[in-house]
Formats: C-alpha cells, sequence, structure tokens
C-alpha cells in the first residue's frame, strides 16, 4: 500500500471511532469499511503509538447490559483519545511572525530584549558541565558547536586548534531563514544571545562578541572571544568584533 493510501486508510478507521456513540472493537471497524480486520489491527496500532487512538478493554455484557457473569474474555475496543484533534496543518510561521511584530516596536530596546531572551534559552539549551570540572576555551567552544548543530545551524568553526579556540564559527544554515530575512535584527539577536547565554551556563573563558549576518550569501558568521575583551585567533589573525548590521 501506498503512503498515500495508506494515510487515507488509516484517516478512515479514526473517523469511524470519531462517529460512534461508544468504543468499538476491531471487527465493528472493519464492518463499517470493508477491510479485512488485520488490516483494521495494523492501523489501530499506529493510531494508538501516535496518541490519537486509545485501548481499552471490555467486559462482556450479560441482560440489560449488565456484565456477564462467569467465565468470558474481555473485549479490546478503541476509542479516540479525548480533546482537539492533533492532524492538519500547524501556523508556527505565523504565530512567530505575530511575536517578532509585536517586539519590533518596542524600539531600540527590542534588540536587547531579543538578546537576553536568547541568553536565557541558551543557558537553558546547553546542558551544564559538572560542578568541579575545570572548563576550557577549547572544550566549551566544541559543547557550544555541538549545540549549534543540534538547532540546525550547521556550524563550521573556524581557526583554532592545538589547544585554542576558534576564532569564529561559520553558521551555513539557518532554521529561520525567512523570520531572520523578515525581522533580521531581532533573529539575529536572538542567535546572538542564545550563544552568549549557552557559554555562560558552560562557565567558558569565552562569548560569543558578534555576529554577521549573512557575511557571505550563504552563511552567517560568529566570533568568538575571550572573556578578558581579546580576540580569539581566527584563520587569518586575530579576529575582529563584529556587529549586527
Amino acid at each position: 500500500m501506498s503512503p498515500g493510501r495508506e494515510n487515507a486508510r488509516r484517516r478512515e478507521v479514526l473517523d469511524v471511532l470519531r462517529a460512534a456513540s461508544a468504543p468499538l472493537g476491531v471487527a465493528d471497524i472493519a464492518g463499517r469499511i470493508g477491510v479485512h480486520a488485520n488490516t483494521v489491527r495494523f492501523h489501530l496500532d499506529a493510531l494508538v503509538a501516535e496518541g490519537v487512538v486509545e485501548r481499552r478493554s471490555e467486559e462482556p455484557s450479560g441482560p440489560a447490559g449488565r456484565p456477564r457473569q462467569g467465565p468470558g474474555r474481555p473485549r479490546t475496543v478503541y476509542a479516540p483519545t479525548p480533546g482537539m484533534d492533533r492532524g492538519g496543518t500547524r501556523g508556527y510561521r505565523l504565530l512567530a511572525r505575530m511575536l517578532l511584530s509585536r517586539w519590533a516596536v518596542e524600539g531600540p530596546g527590542a534588540r536587547e530584549s531579543a538578546t537576553e531572551a536568547g541568553r536565557a534559552w541558551g543557558r537553558f539549551l546547553v546542558d551544564p558541565l559538572p560542578p568541579f570540572a575545570q572548563p576550557t576555551a577549547e572544550g566549551t567552544a566544541a559543547r557550544l558547536v555541538a549545540l549549534l548543530d543540534d538547532l540546525g545551524f550547521d556550524p563550521a568553526p573556524e581557526g583554532g586548534g592545538a589547544g585554542r579556540p576558534p576564532g569564529s564559527v561559520r553558521l551555513r544554515h539557518c532554521p529561520f531563514l525567512e523570520l531572520a530575512e523578515e525581522y533580521g535584527e531581532l533573529v539575529c539577536s536572538l542567535h546572538l544571545g542564545l550563544m552568549q547565554g549557552a557559554l555562560t551556563e558552560l562557565r567558558a573563558p569565552l562569548t560569543a562578541t558578534g555576529l554577521e549576518p549573512f557575511a557571505t550569501p550563504d552563511s552567517c558568521l560568529a566570533h568568538l572571544g575571550h572573556m578578558d575583551g581579546q580576540d580569539s585567533p581566527g584563520p587569518d589573525g586575530p579576529a575582529r568584533k563584529a556587529a549586527h548590521r
């Protein structure tokens, strides 16, 4: 069965359960949609795994609907999970645009608000070092690159090595590209703050000193520097501190 037909059949099984006034067994569902019981079981198992259908045990009933006394195996029945249908489309990009547009009207303070929000999320998203671990610039930079990779930035550290941290990290993919193109100052400030917050949580001896949006047509460039204000060595010598453009 093709994925399209499989999804359509699964939706049909779910629609039958939602239209029923009581939980249904496999044979009931199979009879209503005209397919083999094993096909129904396959789709029911998938729907249960997705959390949209519940599997229950129903005691055999006697006269007047009372539970039957004596031997008899409970019947397995299925019912839709209570709550709103979780299928259908989502509008998270629209929600993000609504929130960013409200932020943007704050004026000059909006960028700093975005940076601070990013710092809070950076501290939340990174796993802190053990209490007695001694953070190094190279090690914490590697942890930052791993976090950025998990978030979909496709990072590539540049410079460093031999015990030195990279001077910059090239971000070759933006997971929020369309929003960054529309609200660049805010989204890029969030990104910079996220890196700063993560490095703070890691007790790193360096921080993200700046972010160059679209430093090349296909990448942004985050600059790293020591906490004492000295820049980390980059591939072509000391890296300049970058500001948002």
